[in-house]
Parts: structure tokens; sequence; C-alpha cells
């Protein structure tokens, strides 16, 4: 999920952020550039999947009726904390260890460079999968140096969660498409006297993987870029000042409330739901349970807004891996194939709103009538940037997230964090 994703990246803390290049976060297994051998699918019986808490309640669904179709080989939900940081820190350990508790990995798309490189997760059949069926951006997180590693169980993108009753009420009669047009919305929608305590704003700016998606998407929303196609920085730029500059400013101004320097993806959940805020940046999970609250029948989503138009989200989601050292891989082929199915993806976008990989269910009118969300849903993935894809992703995301969140704090102006920022990922990919 927004992933995603998809949060604070020391060394052996990360989820989502940056992408392609040379060792891992400090680890000590393996080289970056070491190929890995075709894995042998074989052994049967139990197995584990390991991935964040089921904040939806969906996924022990699903397990089930795998493991009552498979008796003999049952499958353990091992769930992780819900912050990114934490599963992949965990992850990595099980893996450092050469441990065989973990089976099945639901991994952030942006791990795959690192996790392949060092060679914890096993490359996969590509042929067994539907692959052709799946939205191409998506697919092309699964892979390494040309290889599949991870097959897509879902994607993410970025949405704008409003308060349609309240723009409706102030005059306004489409979401904004620019961050100019976000704020003078707001001005209005502050008018009204049941919105006179509501703040404007918030996305997820706790230093976790979450600031670096927003900070990515801010930069790509102005026009910049965190690294180029090959990895390389630049975002010591006027662009990226701009992107930044938005955030900061909207902490100063109170856009953005001050408590959102704490906030992960549940927090402005529930502060959405609860009627604290006009516009919510978030993943499309948000959707089915805002359905359940207070604000049932009075929001809606469109795309992210930008600085001269809509912008872009980073692109999120989850994928499925197998660990090197693990068990019955025969049946962990089989049970990947079972829950990266279109009939799964199906299953998790009507119970849980979990952006599918599957082209065809964006463009299902029955779908789409059901769930409003999925044009616009599409357009945020298929125009989505991802995040650098370097090898030592942990440590990029870190010191994105240093640099950026001094910035939110007042530590250092723009200008000084993006210069700081700049030096850091030279030195981090120049290793």
């Amino acid at each position: 999920m927004k992933t995603s994703t998809a949060r604070a990246i020391q060394c052996s803390a990360a989820l989502a952020a940056a992408g392609i290049l040379l060792t891992a976060c400090g680890s000590s297994g393996g080289s970056g550039s070491t190929q890995a051998a075709p894995a042998t699918f074989k052994g049967r019986g139990p197995i584990s999947y390991v991935a964040g808490k089921d904040t939806t309640g969906t996924v022990q669904t699903i397990i089930d009726r795998w493991n009552k179709a498979h008796p003999k080989e049952k499958v353990t939900f091992i769930q992780l904390p819900t912050d990114a940081d934490s599963q992949r820190q965990q992850m990595i350990q099980n893996a450092e260890t050469k441990s065989d508790a973990y089976t099945v990995l639901a991994t952030d798309v942006v791990w795959t460079s690192e996790f392949a490189a060092h060679q914890w997760i096993e490359p996969l059949p590509a042929q067994q999968f539907p692959l052709g069926r799946m939205l191409q951006p998506v697919v092309e997180t699964g892979k390494y140096r040309g290889k599949l590693y991870a097959v897509p169980a879902s994607s993410n993108g970025g949405l704008l969660f409003y308060r349609t009753d309240l723009l409706k009420k102030a005059g306004i009669t489409e979401p904004p498409t620019t961050w100019a047009q976000m704020t003078a919305d707001c001005a209005k929608v502050h008018k009204l006297p049941e919105a006179k305590n509501m703040s404007c704003y918030a996305g997820q700016f706790q230093k976790y993987e979450g600031l670096t998606v927003n900070f990515a998407e801010a930069v790509n929303s102005a026009g910049g870029r965190i690294t180029d196609a090959n990895g390389k920085p630049d975002v010591d730029t006027p662009q990226a000042k701009k992107g930044l500059d938005f955030l900061v400013k909207a902490f100063k101004d109170g856009t953005i409330p001050k408590e959102a320097i704490t906030y992960q993806e549940e927090d402005g959940r529930q502060a959405f739901q609860s009627g604290k805020l006009v516009f919510l940046n978030n993943w499309p999970y948000v959707y089915s349970l805002a359905q359940k609250s207070a604000v049932k029948g009075k929001f809606a989503v469109a795309p992210l807004p930008g600085l001269n138009g809509p912008g872009a989200s980073s692109l999120g989601g989850s994928d499925l891996a197998l660990s090197s050292f693990a068990k019955n891989k025969a049946t962990a082929l089989d049970f990947m194939k079972f829950f990266t199915s279109e009939e799964s993806a199906t299953y998790f976008l009507k119970n849980a709103s979990l952006a599918p990989p599957y082209a065809d269910l964006y463009d299902n009118a029955a779908l789409d009538k059901q769930y409003p969300y999925l044009p616009d849903l599409k357009q945020s993935i298929t125009k989505a940037v991802p995040r650098p894809r370097v090898v030592q992703y942990g440590d990029v995301t870190a010191a994105i997230q240093n640099e950026v969140y001094a910035a939110l704090t007042g530590k250092k102006s723009s200008a000084q964090a993006l210069k700081d920022l700049q030096s850091d990922l030279q030195k981090l990919t120049a290793q």
C-alpha cells in the first residue's frame, strides 16, 4: 500500500523510496553484482506467508481458502508490524541468519533490487505467471537485471481524498488540480461553520518511508526528480526546491496541521474519517474503510494535485517473493500463483480497496460503477513515478528522510536540505 508501501530506514529499517545500485544497508549478505542461480522448486508441506499487519481483515480469508483446499500444505500467516521499515528489518534479519521461518514474503515494490542482489529471494519462473495481463509498470517492480524476483499482488497509487459535501457547500464543483487551487478551496471551506476547526491537508510526514513517498511526490509533481534513470542523484535543483518548499510552507502557514509531522497512513486516515481534514493524500485502501465511517457518502477521490496541474504519485504496491532459505518451495510457488491470481485480486479490490495489478479490472464497467475511484486510480498508477531503484535502498531512503524532516521541522532551509541530500546520495550511490 502507499503501500503502501511503503519509513524510517536506517541501515536495517526501511520500505520504499529509492531503488538499484550496489550493496545494501551495511548488510553482510552478498554482493550487488552477483547473479543468482536458477531456483529449484522442490518440496511440499507447510509454509508461512509473511507480511505487515493486515489492517483490512481480508488476508486470512484468502489463506483460509488455500488451507481448506490444501490441508497438507497449510499456510501460516506471520504478521509483522504495520510500518514498512520494521517489516523490511525483520525480513533482512531472517535472511542474514538463513532461517527457514519465512517462506513467502510480501515485499514493498522498492525492495526488489536490494533483496535480489543479496540473493535473499529466488528468481521466479516468469512464464508461470500471467504477467501479460498485468499493468506493465507494476510488473517491472518485481524485476532485477531482467529476471523476475517478485510477482505483483497489488499495486498502489496515491489519491487525493476530499470532502465533497463541504466543497459543494462552499460553491466548489471540481476537486483541485494544483496546490494553489487546493489551498484556495480550503480558504472557502473554512468559512463554513462546520469546517471552522478543520485542517486543510495531510499526507504522511513522520520520519519513515511514508515521508520519502510524500517528498518524492512533491518533487515529481513540481517537475523535479530525486535521481535520473540511471540512479544518479539529481535533487539539488530549482524544481525539487519548489516541491519541498510547498511542504515546508504548508506546515508553516497551517495548511498542513502541525500534528501531521507524526502521521503515518493510519493516522491520516483516522483524521480524515473523524472530520479533521478537508483533503488527504493516501493509498486507495482508505476508500473501503472510509465508506464504513462517519464520512460515508461525503467524500470522493481525485488525482493528486501538483504545482501547475495534476501531480504524480509514487508507485507503491506489494509483491510476493520467495525466500531463498525456505523449505517446501514447490508449495510456495503454487501459493504465490493462488494469492496473486486475478480472482484473489478481485477479492482484495472488493473487500479492501487494494489496487489490482490486472489491467482489465480497471476497464470493467460493473466494477467502475461500484468503485468509482478506479479510473483515477488507474491514472495514478500508470503515471506514477517509481522511487529510485537502488540496491543501497535502506541508506538512500534514510538520507532522504533525515534531510526532508529537518526542512519540515525548521532545522534547515529547503535549499540547504536539498544540497546536503544531493551530497549524501552521491556518496551512497558511489559505493
